[in-house]
């Protein structure tokens, strides 16, 4: 599959299908909530979805136990609150200066699925350097139509989508189904297939 240039992919992707299901007039603080699943539904029936995939490298340190992850996107506040990390979970951290390296809690079962074998030792804070294994995921991005919406992430804490966010979902699992804030997905995923 050819691979397209971010910047080409985020142009392309800017102007998502309008339908009734994607009009909101909401905003952040008061916005509707919307099944993030069926919205993705809805974008793939209209062939409005793309590939993606997380290439830049993480740093990951064990969880500890009952820890609460606070994910905190520079200049937007607080993204989302993990539920206490259970015995095996991960606490993965972006390299992306320009979002404030947030840190998201990723579960024991998924982790070696998304990031491997460490590919070096672990530094003072416990963090080892991992490389994404770069499974495509199914996206689109939520265009100024749709406007904000609230919606339940697959760890159950509630997240607000904004115009620019991508609505990622993992094809094997459409439960799996989440936002990744904008300048957060242009900083860490590479454009497979554009989105239309």
């Amino acid at each position: 599959m050819k691979k397209v240039s971010l910047v080409y992919g985020l142009l392309a992707v800017s102007a998502v299908v309008a339908s009734p299901l994607f009009a909101s007039t909401g905003v952040a603080q008061d916005s509707p909530v919307k099944d993030q699943i069926a919205l993705m539904a809805e974008a793939k029936a209209q062939q409005a979805t793309g590939v993606a995939r997380k290439t830049r490298e993480v740093d990951a340190r064990p969880a500890v136990a009952g820890e609460v992850i606070v994910t905190t996107i520079k200049g937007e506040g607080v993204e989302t609150t993990s539920k206490p990390a259970e015995a095996g979970d991960w606490v993965v951290r972006n390299r992306c200066p320009e979002t404030g390296n947030e840190e998201i809690l990723v579960k024991a079962a998924k982790f070696p699925q998304r990031y491997g074998e460490a590919q070096s030792p672990a530094d003072a804070q416990g963090y080892s350097t991992f490389k994404p294994l770069g499974s495509d995921m199914t996206y689109f991005i939520v265009s100024e139509k749709t406007g904000a919406f609230t919606f339940t992430a697959p760890w159950g804490e509630s997240m607000v989508a904004k115009p620019g966010d991508a609505i990622v979902q993992v094809p094997s699992d459409e439960k799996d189904t989440y936002r990744i804030a904008a300048s957060s997905f242009k900083c860490t995923y590479e454009i497979v297939t554009p989105a239309k």
